[in-house]
């Protein structure tokens, strides 16, 4: 028997029953003179609760990932927020905490990020557009620190700025190919100096992984004044410091800082803040918002971006090191149609629906995928965290399917449950929370991939070796040189971040299940010395034309996977 399809997400956002948001900060234990307000349901929470909250016990720490999505993802985001509920359900007190959805998806293939059907962060609209004016914040302090680099340029470059090595464009909030790139200066002299530029989407910018990153104002400052923007023509680092932008800067982030209450269908608390995509950054939502949410209840629920393999890596080797949190579990998403894919007997391509014999009963095509979870499975346990598989289930399933993704996760030996929150809300999620709730009192041995004092190089091998898979690495000889100057540097006790596609556990998207001995192609290593990382970029991931050939601290364009950029 399938599942009946519920009505449409709006509908049931607006036919749901709001709390006041006093009332959800109540059920929090957030004081309400903490609470900043943006309208009846919305508010910010001032920094100060998490001293307020200090002295409560600790919650249990769930972090939510997935396998290998499809092109459209499996449902991270509303797990997250049925668990969260079925969590409620069954007695427990819980919060959650979610990154702030990009206008760039919302307004294209992907669409809103504020959960599905009876699972929803709510006010949905409200959420998928603007919010808080958070990611408007981001915007204009990024492009501000864009706009006094020119403008130290326009004046006589008395930093010595060697131009070639610029990498920090402008960003926005929208899709907008024709700005990939840019030329700018044209015009007068006193225009500016004419060079080649270019806009990234704003989630991609490096203030938005500073923003998620930093731990108080003080913090957030001194990050931004570590921000690289280029070399000197003697190969020294200019930052924002050297600029004197990263004050202003963090003027401009001050009420950003603060995390933004919400709630879901169920009137759960719901903290949203900040949105650092997961193919090319950290993929999960802020240090803030879960120093705050850790106080209050029986369980916090965090979502890290994509599959295991890239948002649940960077929760684990570098939020959890710079928040001091430590996961009790983790919920691993798992679909149907997802597995079918991984079969490779079918092609799911955005924007168009899902091919007809996709949908028929084909217990086969999921086996054939399962590959895919099992790598899963392994990825989550290296980590030292017990997984809960979580069949988020489609109204086009079929008993048989769900009976070979239980045989997967029971032989590899972790729980799994069926969770229907997305017809059903919390009542269809109550199994799920029951196994989650069991995992998170499991002995656990948290382990991250590597150590920070590592090698960068080294650092870049295990994530390749001990996550992906990969038989090992190759270094384009510029990329080598690059982790030799950045070690130079003093960055060389930075934790890594590759980018790569968020479409197979390799760096080639068309390689579907659990792809085994390949190497990983670095072509570029750069740093966001900011945020407090070393990024290197896979040979799929092509930059915008005139880059530098020493960039750092730039965001990258994702060329063909622009149209699907930034999935949740």
């Amino acid at each position: 028997m399938t599942l009946d399809p519920p009505p449409s997400d709006l509908i049931i956002a607006r036919a749901a029953e709001l709390e006041p948001i006093d009332v959800v900060a109540d059920a929090a234990g957030i004081p309400r003179e903490r609470l900043e307000h943006h309208g009846r349901y919305v508010a910010k929470v001032d920094l100060a609760a998490v001293d307020d909250l200090t002295g409560r016990p600790a919650a249990k720490y769930v972090v939510v990932t997935a396998l290998t999505p499809t092109p459209l993802g499996e449902g991270k985001t509303t797990t997250a927020v049925g668990l969260a509920q079925g969590l409620s359900r069954i007695g427990a007190r819980a919060t959650l905490a979610l990154r702030q959805p990009s206008m760039g998806p919302t307004f294209g293939i992907k669409g809103g990020a504020a959960g599905a059907g009876h699972s929803q962060v709510l006010p949905m609209e409200t959420l998928n557009l603007h919010l808080t004016g958070d990611f408007h914040a981001v915007t204009a302090a990024h492009n501000l620190l864009t706009a006094m680099l020119d403008n130290h340029l326009h004046h006589g470059n008395e930093l010595d700025v060697d131009t070639r090595s610029i990498s920090w464009r402008r960003v926005l909030d929208v899709n907008d190919r024709a700005l990939r790139g840019i030329v700018e200066g044209l015009g007068a002299r006193i225009d500016g100096v004419p060079r080649q530029s270019g806009f990234d989407i704003t989630a991609a910018s490096e203030v938005m992984a500073i923003l998620a990153l930093s731990t108080s104002l003080r913090d957030l400052r001194e990050r931004l004044g570590r921000i690289v923007v280029g070399f000197t023509r003697a190969g020294r680092p200019v930052t924002a410091e050297d600029l004197r932008a990263a004050g202003a800067m963090a003027v401009i982030l001050k009420d950003a800082l603060e995390p933004n209450l919400l709630q879901t269908t169920e009137n759960t608390p719901v903290l949203v803040h900040t949105g650092p995509f997961g193919n090319i950054a950290t993929g999960n939502s802020s240090v803030m918002a879960d120093r705050i949410g850790i106080r209050t209840g029986d369980y916090l629920i965090t979502e890290a971006g994509f599959g295991s393999d890239m948002g649940a890596e960077r929760f684990v080797n570098i939020k959890c090191r710079v928040s001091g949190l430590r996961p009790d579990a983790a919920v691993l998403v798992v679909t149907v149609r997802s597995l079918k894919a991984h079969s490779g007997h079918y092609e799911v391509v955005a924007g168009r629906p899902l091919p007809l014999e996709m949908l028929a009963e084909r217990p086969g095509a999921v086996r054939s995928g399962a590959a895919n979870l099992r790598r899963h499975i392994e990825i989550v346990q290296s980590f030292g965290v017990s997984p809960v598989v979580a069949i988020n289930a489609f109204p086009s399933d079929f008993p048989s399917e769900h009976d070979v993704i239980r045989q997967v996760a029971q032989a590899a030996g972790v729980r799994v449950a069926v969770s229907t929150h997305v017809s059903d809300g919390g009542a269809g999620a109550k199994a799920l929370a029951e196994a989650v709730a069991e995992a998170c009192d499991d002995p656990h041995d948290f382990r991250p991939t590597y150590e920070l004092d590592e090698p960068l190089r080294q650092k870049i091998e295990a994530v390749a070796t001990k996550v992906y898979g990969a038989d090992g690495v190759d270094f384009a000889p510029p990329a080598a040189k690059d982790l030799e100057r950045f070690e130079l540097l003093g960055y060389g006790g930075f934790p890594v971040v590759i980018a790569k596609t968020h479409l197979s556990i390799s760096s080639d998207p068309t390689l579907r299940g659990d792809p085994r001995g390949w190497r990983l192609p670095v072509r570029e290593v750069r740093v966001a010395a900011g945020a407090g990382y070393v990024y290197a970029i896979c040979g799929e991931m092509r930059t915008m034309p005139g880059l530098p050939k020493h960039p750092a601290a730039a965001s990258i364009d994702l060329d063909e996977l622009g149209e699907v950029v930034g999935l949740f």
